[in-house]
């Protein structure tokens, strides 16, 4: 039997607690030798996990990167990333910096998207661009985003059950990724990231614009959907 055992609840009490050490030089815990403030800290874990710090949502961690904006930027060159911000549109990510002939290892995770979530990706561009002319944030409705993927289906199955549940799982998969934010107080309207902005250039929506309506019109649609399924069930695998 060990000493903790014996003891009584008054004595387990009174017992002493040893004082925390003292911290010196702006330390927030033990061993600690890291020179950014809390804030800023916080900030830099929600870059590094991804996928952005959004002024909105992170009113504080997007306050301390703008202040601390060159430390974290130094920090980030360590780890061959580039801290890609947009002030006006109030978000912020990281990407992998272009190194060139450089052997450099890639921390950030890449996921592949399905056929009809590129669409999608596509759809939440344009939606983004029409609203920054309006001067307004980029909302749209469930049911925008459903109908806007139903064009694609006529060339692509038969099985509209089937086809509803992929894109489902493609606007839970953007939810997933920060890129629509169910709006507070509603359960089928969502704000579209300003990420978006940094993600795709207006000459990269164009291209992408001619690309899809290409597939929508032409027999590539179901090709490139088959693909999608093929993949999909052999990872499942």
């Amino acid at each position: 039997m060990n000493w903790s055992e014996t003891e009584t609840d008054s004595e387990a009490t009174s017992a002493p607690v040893a004082p925390a050490p003292a911290l010196s030089g702006g330390a927030l815990f033990v061993g600690d030798s890291g020179r950014l403030p809390v804030d800023a800290r916080r900030a830099l874990c929600l870059l590094l996990a991804g996928p952005s710090v959004d002024a909105q949502r992170q009113p504080a961690q997007w306050a301390a990167l703008l202040r601390n904006e060159d430390d974290v930027r130094s920090l980030l060159c360590e780890l061959f990333l580039e801290l890609v911000l947009d002030r006006d549109g109030g978000v912020a990510f990281t990407r992998q910096f272009d190194t060139a002939e450089l052997d450099s290892p890639n921390l950030l995770r890449a996921a592949p998207l399905t056929f009809i979530e590129s669409v999608l990706l596509l759809f939440l561009r344009q939606q983004l661009a029409e609203a920054d002319t309006r001067g307004e944030r980029a909302v749209v409705a469930e049911f925008q985003l459903v109908e806007a993927m139903s064009i694609y289906q006529k060339n692509v199955s038969t099985d509209q059950a089937g086809y509803g549940k992929r894109v489902t799982a493609a606007i839970a998969k953007m939810r997933e990724n920060q890129l629509l934010s169910k709006l507070r107080g509603s359960e089928d309207r969502y704000e579209v990231s300003p990420a978006l902005k940094l993600l795709f250039s207006a000459e990269d929506v164009q291209v992408l614009v001619e690309a899809y309506r290409q597939l929508r019109d032409g027999d590539a649609v179901a090709d490139a959907v088959a693909d999608d399924e093929d993949n999909n069930g052999a990872a499942a695998e």
